[in-house]
């Protein structure tokens, strides 16, 4: 069997290309490294990186996105999670999203984990989580 060494992007449709920018780089810090049209020629993406590389999002608008807000309970992606090293990384991460007026759940310290979760502009649900 062939190895995957890691996760190289995650992508995400927006509906408002500009604001998800502006969220997901206040968010993680992350800079803008590619922004161009789709190779069709219909819509836009975005890819954002922090500085080594190592997490990289995508950010797309189409034109055929009819504006509607994500749910989870529709086929396709349900949620994303990032991990962190520890419990006050994840406190830290806590912190961080109450500074920037981010809803999200307290930290819920569950047997194997802990997580705190959230959502983005367009309400896909993301999760900062860490084990043990």
């Amino acid at each position: 069997m062939p190895e995957i060494s890691s996760i190289h992007h995650i992508s995400i449709t927006v509906t408002d290309l500009d604001r998800s920018v502006r969220w997901y780089e206040e968010l993680f810090g992350m800079n803008k490294v590619v922004e161009e049209p789709h190779p069709d020629g219909t819509g836009n993406f975005v890819v954002l990186s922090n500085a080594d590389f190592s997490m990289m999002i995508g950010l797309h608008v189409h034109p055929g996105n009819q504006r509607e807000r994500f749910s989870e309970a529709r086929t396709g992606l349900d949620h994303v999670s990032f991990g962190v090293k520890n419990h006050a990384e994840l406190e830290a991460w806590e912190s961080r999203l109450t500074e920037l007026e981010v809803e999200h759940s307290p930290i819920n310290d569950r047997e194997l984990y802990s997580v705190v979760v959230f959502r983005d502009p367009d309400n896909v649900q993301l999760e900062f989580i860490s084990f043990g």
